[in-house]
């Protein structure tokens, strides 16, 4: 059912200089910023060659980022992503065998404007685990 690897999210509470560290200190390519209003965040997209590393900040209050960071001030590590082939059947596998969808259960276009779906961290040994249709 598991794809690639798509991306290591790790939240930041300067997107400014978390970009700043990755583009200049370590030399990778690092994207634009990207407001992610249903998301709650703004992303840039640091490229490593084999993946990607996300770099997530808070955008307004309610954001899940927000509340993360209030926990882990200094960020770290949020959320691993793989690619399924088929969201919804790997969506409904994962169900049937018990895994906690989060939210609604139904897709949301992420930032690469594919659907995504988010797995409560408490099935997957305390990570949370995103889920991209590839």
């Amino acid at each position: 059912m598991l794809g690639r690897l798509n991306h290591v999210a790790i939240a930041v509470p300067d997107l400014a200089a978390a970009t700043a560290t990755y583009r200049d200190t370590l030399g990778a390519p690092v994207s634009a910023p990207q407001a992610l209003p249903e998301h709650g965040v703004t992303v840039v997209f640091v490229d490593v060659g084999n993946t990607k590393v996300e770099l997530l900040e808070p955008l307004g209050e309610g954001s899940p980022i927000a509340a993360f960071l209030a926990k882990n001030p200094s960020g770290g590590m949020h959320h691993v992503c793989y690619e399924v082939d088929d969201i919804l059947a790997a969506r409904d596998r994962l169900k049937a065998a018990g895994a906690r969808v989060l939210g609604d259960g139904e897709p949301k276009l992420g930032a690469h404007g594919k659907p995504v779906l988010f797995l409560h961290p408490k099935d997957f040994s305390g990570t949370l685990v995103e889920l991209e249709q590839s």
